[in-house]
């Protein structure tokens, strides 16, 4: 279970993909070095491998070998496999993971080859991308199970419909979100629906810097923007390189807003609320209590109602010098807030480790009205 365990662990694990093309793309990467990329994915904090076998894609069985000479990584061998002497063939090539496409398989030829996988010691990443698609997976016994956003016909990418997929599986199961992750909130949103790991290829390929790119997909803690009113000031954010962009609807704040913004692909949406749980259009909620006429200290995060971090933050207009050591003590993933800019964002990181970081009063020129350059520095100063 070598693959498997790999994408096991806490936090979300990254399975870096080569391929030199794609039947939906066209070129990617004609030049690509499987040796080369293996060492520089493995060196970006890839948690595996996925290498592509089948030469639509423009790869071969010894691009298999060749990632295997420079990475000791777990690997994926992604092809489309009918028969157990295929199988074995990549056991020869060094593969440690198969791709199993349940698309093309029946039940009964997709239960021979995940034993056949499991009797050369081998590990099956069963691939669904419908609902039942993703029964047929979990009655099959199949972990890791691989949720797909490309419609492999049409070659469309359905990102929701990829979410509500991962909601929906076991939690017994390693799940992989594969496709369509190009931002770091793609990634964040896949991790949030539950996955435990995201497969990205074409992005990679694509990026001038593929282990960059690697990077910056995995890259935590996200940085949110809050108490935004304004378009121009969410396409700062969005410049700057933030997350999430935060959308204050509790009537007491200065800087309420409207409505929901709408937010570009590379960002979330969150909007803040106090006192009660409403339906919106935003992709999180944050949920403060109402205190004496405020909201409470801290908050949830709410995804689709289920809570999915913690929201630390000083007490209301107040200072609380425990504040860091507090957060520090919590368990799961912690939105980091209260007073945080460019200056102190650093120490904050240092001394928590969280999985976010909130700011919005410091990187104002006046409530609700954000300043760029200071929305610039904070976003800088997370990455440095």
């Amino acid at each position: 279970m070598r693959f498997r365990d790999a994408l096991a662990g806490p936090g979300l694990a990254g399975i870096a993909e080569i391929k030199r093309r794609s039947p939906s793309a066209g070129d990617l990467r004609p030049d690509a070095d499987p040796a080369l990329l293996a060492r520089e994915f493995e060196r970006a904090g890839a948690a595996a491998l996925s290498v592509l076998v089948d030469e639509r894609f423009g790869g071969s069985p010894q691009d298999l070998v060749a990632a295997r000479s420079t990475t000791s990584l777990p690997i994926l061998a992604k092809g489309f496999f009918r028969d157990e002497s295929e199988l074995a063939a990549l056991l020869g090539a060094a593969a440690d993971a198969v791709l199993l496409l349940l698309r093309d398989l029946d039940d009964r030829l997709a239960a021979r080859l995940i034993a056949a996988a499991a009797a050369l010691g081998l590990d099956t990443l069963v691939e669904a991308h419908s609902a039942a698609e993703l029964e047929r997976a979990v009655a099959l016994g199949a972990d890791p199970i691989g949720i797909n956003a490309r419609d492999l016909t049409s070659f469309r990418i359905d990102r929701e419909a990829q979410l509500d997929l991962v909601a929906a599986a076991p939690g017994d199961r390693v799940i992989v979100a594969e496709s369509g992750v190009e931002s770091r909130a793609h990634a964040a949103a896949a991790e949030l629906a539950g996955a435990d790991a995201v497969l990205v290829g074409s992005a990679l390929m694509r990026a001038a810097d593929p282990a960059r790119k690697l990077r910056e997909l995995l890259a935590r803690p996200l940085v949110k923007v809050c108490g935004l009113t304004r378009e121009e000031d969410v396409r700062a954010a969005a410049a700057a390189g933030a997350d999430l962009a935060g959308f204050i609807l509790a009537a007491e704040s200065p800087r309420r807003a409207d409505r929901v913004l709408p937010v570009p692909a590379t960002m979330l949406s969150v909007a803040v609320l106090v006192g009660e749980l409403r339906d919106g259009p935003a992709d999180l909620v944050q949920l403060y209590a109402r205190e004496n006429g405020h909201r409470s200290r801290d908050a949830v995060l709410l995804r689709h109602g289920e809570p999915v971090a913690q929201v630390v933050d000083l007490p209301w207009e107040q200072e609380d010098s425990s504040h860091l050591a507090r957060a520090a003590r919590v368990d799961g993933r912690l939105v980091l807030a209260g007073r945080l800019a460019p200056e102190n964002v650093r120490e904050a990181i240092a001394a928590v480790r969280p999985w976010a970081v909130d700011a919005s009063s410091q990187l104002e020129v006046s409530p609700g009205v954000k300043d760029a350059e200071r929305i610039r520095a904070f976003v800088e100063a997370v990455r440095s």
